[in-house]
């Protein structure tokens, strides 16, 4: 396919044998010519674009393939935090306890434990009036305003029942 390029694979031999053809063809050169070094103008403007393309499709396959094993790992750790922080409001009373996601939404009586439950990580979320707490590894990546109704739609919701547990009195 090539007349003047041999054995190419990647950008960077192909960089190094055009400055030594033109060195070779250029018309300055008696052995060289004006067509000669359009030729190879050509040659390396093609090679470099099939080069280019194969390792923009490869990047971009590797990029692909790790984000979508990223995806559908699942994080142990964030979840032993999430079940630890529940395990430990779980018995406050008179507060209402919602996991949407990966969040934990607390609001009802929390003003008594407002202190506990800043020390935990919660954060007050003014306009939904509500506690909530999630990981570390959350990355917010929308700057849209969501209201609870949205977020429980798009994540999912589940109601803790705190109320049911009750302790048995010795006879």
């Amino acid at each position: 396919m090539a007349k003047y390029f041999k054995d190419i694979n990647t950008l960077e031999e192909l960089r190094k044998q055009y400055k030594e053809l033109l060195k070779r063809f250029h018309p300055d050169n008696p052995s060289g010519s004006t067509e000669a070094t359009q030729e190879i103008n050509s040659e390396y403007d093609k090679l470099f674009q099939i080069l280019k393309d194969k390792h923009d499709s490869k990047t971009a396959d590797s990029q692909d393939n790790k984000s979508s094993y990223e995806d559908m790992k699942y994080d142990f750790a964030e979840d032993e935090k999430l079940r630890e922080v529940l395990s430990k409001i779980i018995t406050f009373v008179g507060i209402n306890i919602e996991i949407i996601g990966n969040w934990i939404w607390i609001d009802g009586d929390t003003y008594s434990y407002k202190d506990e439950v800043k020390a935990m990580g919660f954060k007050w979320a003014r306009e939904k009036k509500k506690w909530y707490f999630h990981t570390e590894a959350f990355r917010k990546r929308s700057h849209k305003k969501l209201s609870i109704d949205d977020i429980r739609n798009y994540y999912g919701s589940t109601v803790v029942e705190t109320e049911g547990r009750k302790q048995l009195k010795q006879a």
